[in-house]
């Protein structure tokens, strides 16, 4: 039988105590606790959630992964479900029913604004964990447009009327008011972050998926890391320095691509089982969640990144 020595030039090394440096694949014997102990990589993963009880696209979400808001959708009503990490249940309706809306916050009090209610409108709710009320309007009524934030301090970006749209709102939890305009117009993009350092990537301009990224400090955007895949149509969470990007499409076709970005640059990881376009994201780049999605898609995964780790080596 060829032993660990022989395949790895070295003998397994019996410490009193865990090296406070391994290296991946490194193994070692604990004879203190009488174990035997490897250093390990375990890849990035999306792992199955509870199914939506209305599988949709076009809608608005926000939350984390085990508290998760989704609402509206592309039959234009106000259906809104809540996820609390295995299953998802249904809450209070929109007031305003509607498709191709965006949003922000927490499940507890999530925010919803713009969207096509059988016209392109700028209505905004604001949602308390079981009914939403009325906010103040988008300055710019605006559909397929993107959100980041919170309910008191909001920020929506981009979006269509009869072009794309560049222009920045920023919402204190009453009304909305004017913020630096995008370089770059867009529609169908994705959105995450704070209203201090929002993060917008793809979308559609000029009929074309874009991949560059642009980052808000409040008060203008500037330039960022593109993605590695010119994208519509996509979703995202987490922050401006840990955002995480998954899905949406490019000629016709879903992707189930999904990127990290690190504050500069974006880096593939690992896909989603299902791809989706037009769904919902929430939550965080190492605890994401992804639901729903074109045309009636009611699954949802729940992403986890890759680590390193020390493991006990059992026979099991």
């Amino acid at each position: 039988m060829t032993t660990f020595k022989e395949i790895r030039g070295t003998a397994v090394q019996s410490v009193s105590s865990d090296p406070s440096n391994p290296e991946i694949g490194q193994l070692w014997y604990n004879n203190s606790i009488g174990v035997l102990k490897g250093y390990t990589f375990t890849p990035a993963a999306w792992a199955s959630g509870g199914n939506m009880g209305t599988g949709r696209s076009l809608f608005g979400s926000c939350g984390t992964q085990t508290a998760g808001l989704a609402f509206g959708s592309i039959a234009q009503t106000g259906i809104t479900e809540e996820y609390d990490g295995s299953a998802w249940t249904a809450g209070g309706n929109l007031a305003t029913g509607r498709r191709d809306l965006s949003g922000c916050g927490i499940q507890t009090a999530g925010l919803a604004f713009g969207g096509n209610a059988g016209g392109i409108t700028g209505a905004t709710e604001e949602y308390d964990g079981s009914a939403w009320t009325g906010g103040g309007n988008l300055g710019t009524a605006r559909r397929y447009l993107a959100g980041a934030g919170l309910q008191t301090a909001g920020l929506g970006f981009g979006g269509f009327t009869t072009t794309a749209l560049a222009n920045t709102e920023e919402y204190d939890g009453s009304s909305w008011t004017g913020g630096g305009n995008l370089s770059t117009a867009r529609l169908v993009l994705g959105g995450c972050g704070t209203q201090t350092a929002g993060l917008a990537f793809g979308g559609l301009a000029g009929g074309v998926a874009q991949s560059a990224t642009e980052e808000y400090d409040g008060t203008s955007w500037t330039g960022g890391g593109n993605l590695g895949t010119g994208t519509q149509s996509l979703m995202g969470c987490g922050t401006q320095t840990a955002a995480l990007a998954f899905g949406g499409s490019a000629g016709g076709a879903a992707f189930t691509t999904t990127e990290e970005y690190d504050g500069s640059a974006w880096s593939n990881t690992t896909s989603m089982t299902t791809a989706r376009e037009l769904g919902g994201g929430a939550g965080t780049q190492t605890a994401g969640l992804a639901f729903g999605g074109y045309t009636a898609i009611a699954s949802t995964e729940e992403y986890s990144p890759s680590f390193l780790a020390t493991k006990t080596i059992t026979t099991s």
